[in-house]
């Protein structure tokens, strides 16, 4: 059995263009670009290595971001990009048969298998497979904060010697450091270490946190935030109900909103939202004293948001003034 250390890049339409509107048959986060793979023997040895660039189909427009962070121009992908289909199968060969995939982070199997289902391509074969930094936070420092995996290779001392933001490079220093992990003690304690993830909220907190709990199987997001601004809007002192304001939306489907309990006063609340296997969200939810660095943030969102009014410009005030005509210039 080996271990396939994966990494991949993918493209995303920019925001209100025609790409971003197109109605997929699956919905997709991203449609996959460039794969990069290293494989890991069961006696933990880097061997042999796999990558391939894959023609768009469905978003055929690199956007800029992606290109300037990953150095994957639309010539490239015109000139040595092959199809979905046929990369999969190429890719499926050289993994062979008894296989166990590795990532750093959540998302690539995720977008794997978005793509997988999007050309109506069997995804079974990519159901073995552990997040690589689980098994690295609880063979380290036991936290269950997402690292990246620059900081990851400085903690093991590892000298980067590929390019970053490259799927080859990136899986290449991912199999570096999961050949100095005790893989199979790793596999056999994953559903521990996933679980303490889950209850430390894919992240750490800011300073000032007082309060954290997760919340399961909300049918969508209103539903989520409703719940979380109603009923298990709660005082963490003294437990009554708190009144809620206004929800302000962050990156990665975060939300914050400052609460207020009656006897106790404000409190901002952080909570991240992640879909379930079911499709039902969890809530992940942080309190925060309302002197926190957090409640700082809301408040510049707050003032971002509502800005006061401006006076109106000198000339506009002027334009207010009745013009003076032949009739009324001698007044």
């Amino acid at each position: 059995m080996d271990y396939i250390v994966l990494d991949m890049e993918w493209n995303q339409p920019w925001p209100g263009s025609p790409s971003s509107k197109k109605v997929l048959p699956v919905q997709i986060r991203g449609e996959i670009l460039q794969i990069g793979a290293v494989r890991v023997t069961e006696d933990q040895q880097v061997a042999d290595e796999f990558q391939v660039l894959i023609k768009p189909k469905y978003y055929r427009r690199l956007n800029r971001r992606v290109s300037k962070l990953t150095g994957i121009k639309e010539s490239q992908l015109r000139e040595e990009g092959i199809s979905m289909p046929e990369a999969m199968e190429r890719f499926r060969v050289w993994c062979g048969e008894d296989v166990i995939f590795l990532t750093w982070g959540f998302d690539d199997i995720t977008i794997l298998k978005e793509n997988l289902q999007l050309y109506g391509i069997d995804d079974s074969w990519v159901k073995r497979w552990y997040n690589a930094q689980m098994i690295f936070n609880a063979q380290t420092d036991g936290s269950n904060a997402q690292k990246a995996l620059k900081t990851a290779m400085e903690i093991f001392e590892i000298q980067p010697t590929r390019p970053a933001h490259d799927a080859l490079g990136d899986a290449y220093h991912t199999a570096l450091i999961c050949a100095r992990l005790d893989l199979k003690k790793g596999a056999n304690e994953y559903d521990d270490a996933l679980k303490n993830h889950v209850n430390g909220f894919h992240g750490a907190e800011l300073p000032g946190c007082i309060s954290r709990k997760v919340f399961y199987d909300y049918a969508d997001k209103r539903a989520a935030l409703s719940a979380m601004s109603g009923a298990e809007n709660k005082c963490p002192t003294c437990s009554r109900q708190m009144l809620g304001s206004r929800w302000f939306a962050q990156p990665g489907r975060r939300y914050m909103d400052l609460a207020t309990c009656p006897e106790h006063g404000k409190f901002l609340i952080r909570v991240r939202l992640s879909e379930q296997p079911d499709g039902t969200i969890r809530v992940s939810r942080l309190t925060y004293e309302a002197t926190s660095e957090a409640a700082e943030a809301y408040a510049r969102r707050v003032e971002k948001a509502d800005p006061e009014v401006k006076r109106p410009s000198q000339r506009r005030r002027k334009s207010r003034i009745p013009r003076k005509t032949e009739n009324n210039s001698a007044e």
